[in-house]
């Protein structure tokens, strides 16, 4: 160590780590876990967390580290390769450390953006079971919630075949009479797979099933993936899964799992999905797989109960939001946080030069394509032209209470020029600032990063929330508009409108989190945006309601639950080698 991370692929790294790579026995000495508290699956284990705070609830928890970014390109700025390696790091000053990270999901995968393992000598291993289903959570909740799908359908046509005396004689149900037109809920595999957006189902005869309108969404943008990643415990699950609204009936009620009979064994396909995947950095480093909700309707962080169980085994916890600060660190910030009841110590403001670039008016940068030589040749002009979303994102991380870490995720074609700005002017408002190189160097590269963070974890936080819970619907709106994406004010629609105010007057929605959904590409709503747009408003067209995981969630434009695949996907380059058995190609 470190390889070779430009001749080496990904995977390739990640097979020859794997050779050192602790079993689960070695684990379990290594963390100082009892024999029940850790399940052993292949050369893989589960943690058992109810068995872990059993033990350590009571344990001080160790120092809270959070990984989000600034706004980024296209092609992601190394969130998940900066929280490995600064994991990396933080073992190389000999402390105690661990993290967690959310579980990738097979669209990405198979598509444009890749595993999220992280990269070259910041990766997680074992990188094909990473990137291939794991411990079967994203399996299991895919199971989970297109039973909750099936039973609806069957329950419609029933109720469509038989009368109330036949319907109540042959299932012993009532009728729930559930408006075809209003179904909420549509079914979810874990593809991009464009072409099941829209879809008709139940064609045939009268034993086919109920015939409609339906859509299938991606397996991580489910509400029981949002769901998991903020649950505290089994009952806290079982209560969830019957409260989610499947559709509504033809005198606007809700239809719930809970009204479906669903729910029960709903929970018995995801009894094992709470307890945490343990995994390694490629320098033997513990770190946690869990959860890995959609960050745009979701929370978009690894679950509450990972840093629960990290916060007691390690002396220093790195866990990582999806998207830039604006979307990752203000969910992080004002709905996990608040749930989980953790305080953080410490925020690291991912940041590349390459980025930067691009929010100085650099050329665009499009996923697949070469980058423009503007990114990898000296420009401090256009460079010192995009530092304010830096600037921007840093004031943002300081209203929390938190002074960030900006950590410049190097790449070779940065030059010393070049970094010496970004340090100038991150350190002028107010953060500390590394320069890393994990990438290349593995945790050798981190160590300037690991010992900033380090050192800003010993200042006590002053954490607080940018709103208090009873602040109704609008008003958190307006406050992340103003406070977060710089917006002038924010533009209802006569429809949003009016679903927010009658969501303000029913006091049972006071308690839902506020999940905003926007693009992840600008601070604005419109992702053509670049830098710090000014002048402008935030435009809201309606509020998503999940019942069950207790989200409202106010959309700024619309929103696909369906990616869709590239012309030129990775699924054209992964294969297995048939001497071997080894999957190959993944990155």
């Amino acid at each position: 160590m470190p390889y070779d991370a430009v001749k080496m692929k990904d995977w390739q790294i990640s097979e020859a780590a794997e050779k050192n790579m602790p079993t689960p026995e070695e684990w379990r000495e290594k963390l100082g876990l009892q024999k029940e508290e850790i399940i052993p699956y292949g050369r893989l284990a589960r943690i058992d967390f109810l068995e872990v705070m059993k033990r350590l609830g009571k344990k001080p928890d160790g120092k809270y580290i959070e990984v989000t970014a600034i706004t980024p390109t296209p092609l992601g700025e190394g969130k998940s390769t900066t929280s490995v390696g600064l994991m990396e790091g933080l073992g190389k000053l000999g402390v105690n450390v661990g993290g967690a990270l959310r579980q990738p999901s097979g669209g990405p995968t198979m598509n444009i953006k890749g595993t999220a393992a992280g990269g070259g000598n910041a990766l997680l291993i074992p990188m094909t079971e990473f990137s291939m289903g794991l411990t079967g959570d994203i399996n299991d909740i895919m199971n989970a919630h297109n039973l909750a799908m099936v039973a609806l359908t069957a329950r419609m046509q029933h109720e469509r075949n038989y009368n109330d005396e036949q319907l109540n004689r042959l299932t012993k149900m009532k009728r729930l009479d559930v408006d075809p037109t209003r179904v909420e809920m549509g079914w979810i595999i874990d593809f991009c797979a464009q072409s099941l957006r829209n879809i008709v189902i139940g064609l045939g005869g009268r034993q086919d099933g109920f015939t409609m309108q339906s859509k299938f969404g991606i397996a991580v943008s489910s509400e029981l993936m949002a769901i998991l990643s903020i649950i505290k415990d089994l009952p806290d699950l079982r209560k969830r899964m019957g409260e989610i609204t499947v559709a509504f009936n033809k005198a606007g009620k809700p239809v719930t799992t809970g009204d479906l009979e669903v729910a029960g064994a709903m929970t018995a396909w995801m009894r094992n999905t709470i307890n945490p995947t343990l995994m390694s950095t490629a320098e033997y480093q513990p770190c946690f797989v869990h959860a890995g909700p959609f960050a745009n309707i979701a929370v978009g962080q690894s679950s509450i109960i990972a840093d629960r169980v990290g916060l007691k085994l390690f002396d220093y916890h790195v866990t990582e939001s999806g998207f830039g600060a604006d979307i990752g660190f203000e969910k992080f910030w004002n709905v996990k946080c608040r749930y989980s009841g953790l305080t953080p110590h410490v925020s690291v403001l991912t940041t590349t030069i390459r980025a930067l670039k691009m929010h100085g008016g650099g050329p665009k940068v499009v996923a697949g394509i070469a980058l423009d030589p503007a990114y990898t040749k000296e420009d401090l002009k256009l460079l010192e032209a995009g530092i304010p979303n830096m600037v921007h994102h840093i004031n943002t991380i300081r209203k929390s209470g938190m002074n960030p870490v900006v950590c410049v995720n190097c790449f070779h074609t940065d030059t010393k020029a070049e970094i010496a700005m970004v340090r100038k002017y991150a350190e002028e408002a107010g953060a500390r600032c590394a320069v890393s190189e994990h990438w290349a160097k593995g945790g050798e590269g981190a160590i300037e990063l690991a010992e900033a963070v380090k050192e800003a974890c010993e200042a006590k936080p002053k954490f607080d929330f940018l709103y208090p819970m009873e602040t109704k619907l609008r008003k958190r709106v307006e406050k992340i508009a103003k406070t977060v994406y710089g917006a002038d004010g924010v533009a209802w629609t006569p429809d949003a409108e009016a679903k927010a105010k009658m969501l303000e007057a029913d006091s049972q929605y006071d308690s839902y989190a506020t999940m905003m959904v926007k693009t992840h590409l600008s601070l604005s709503h419109d992702p053509a945006l670049k830098g710090v747009p000014k002048g402008w408003s935030l435009p809201i067209r309606d509020v998503l309601i999940y019942s069950g995981a207790k989200f409202l969630c106010p959309c700024a434009g619309t929103i696909s639950l369906m990616p869709g695949t590239s012309s030129d996907p990775a699924l054209r380059r992964v294969d297995v080698d048939v001497k071997t058995g080894k999957v190959e190609g993944l990155f």
